[in-house]
């Protein structure tokens, strides 16, 4: 699996891109109202005719910025091995100038510009202190990614989506004061590229001390899952979610039987498991257990397929790796 298409939506809005520097003249009358959409400013992530700055300088004169809910970066250039400092000092530097944005997303970026890995990523702490309204902030990419612990009072959403989230970060996002954050998913992503978290480091989020208000909690794409699973068998914070997303992971017989053995799930609405290493007994058993409780569970295998070796080894991979 790869991330093949751009946000079609974003803070519950339909994404809108604003015309490149390569497009006709756009006719300013035509474009959406600006509060009714999400709007995706991005550039060329090869041989750009033009950095993402200028671009959002066009964006800033020809939008009412100040009706704008929902902002999505693309592509800046050479986003494969440039961090995006220079687009954070534009964003920052416009804070007074989107009052009403409450939605932040950072790295629409998909496989024909730069693998989810590729991504070259910078430090995400200056955006959630510079928009203190902020309900909804996403980012893609874990290479360089950094995430300082923030205290944030009306963040309700946090998306970080990577092949292989760094342990620093991780850490920093379990440190953070969240007290409005209803949903948290996190990518985990594989040590191959650089995911480095173990299960101390998430020890927080099974505690959820730091997320009072937390009701969907997604701790998926990761080669611990069976270990994630465990965890959650006895977590504090299971008994007030209404969702749970194990899904996208390499996640066996193990993990699945712990869940299944552990505190009760029948409270959940939702139980992410799709993208898994199941055998039909086990998946049989959790569908079994859970969906006549009404509990919506999703144990498709989609495609995760294991490879077995000359020397006879079993290989299980995360959904998105690269």
């Amino acid at each position: 699996m790869t991330i093949g298409s751009h946000l079609t939506e974003f803070h519950g809005l339909p994404a809108f891109t604003f015309p490149g520097v390569d497009d006709p003249t756009p006719d300013v009358s035509s474009f959406p109202s600006p509060e009714s959409v999400a709007w995706r400013v991005a550039v060329n992530s090869y041989e750009s005719e033009e950095q993402w700055e200028a671009a959002f300088a066009r964006f800033l004169e020809a939008v009412d910025t100040k009706r704008v809910r929902a902002l999505v970066v693309g592509a800046w250039s050479d986003v494969y091995d440039s961090p995006p400092d220079e687009v954070i000092e534009a964003l920052v530097a416009a804070r007074d100038r989107l009052p009403a944005l409450r939605g932040l997303f950072v790295a629409d970026v998909v496989m024909e510009e730069a693998e989810m890995s590729w991504i070259t990523q910078g430090d995400m702490g200056p955006l959630l202190e510079a928009f203190p309204d902020l309900e909804e902030f996403g980012v893609r990419g874990g290479n360089q990614l950094v995430f300082p612990a923030v205290r944030h009072e009306r963040l309700r959403k946090l998306t970080v989506e990577t092949g292989g989230m760094p342990a620093e970060a991780v850490r920093g996002v379990a440190a953070s004061d969240l007290p409005a954050l209803t949903d948290l998913d996190l990518w985990l992503g594989t040590s191959e590229y650089g995911g480095d978290a173990d299960m101390a480091d998430l020890e927080p989020f099974f505690a959820g001390t730091r997320l009072p208000a937390l009701t969907r909690l997604a701790l998926r794409n990761s080669e611990i899952q069976d270990a994630i699973c465990a965890a959650l068998a006895s977590a504090p914070v299971v008994a007030r979610l209404t969702e749970l997303d194990v899904s996208m992971g390499v996640l066996t017989d193990d993990g699945a039987t712990a869940l299944l053995t552990g505190q009760p799930l029948t409270h959940l609405k939702k139980l992410d498991l799709h993208h898994n290493y199941l055998s039909p007994d086990v998946s049989a058993r959790l569908l079994e257990t859970l969906e006549p409780a009404g509990v919506e569970v999703n144990t498709d295998k989609e495609d995760a397929d294991a490879d077995e070796d000359d020397d006879g080894e079993v290989w299980r991979f995360v959904a998105v790796g690269e």
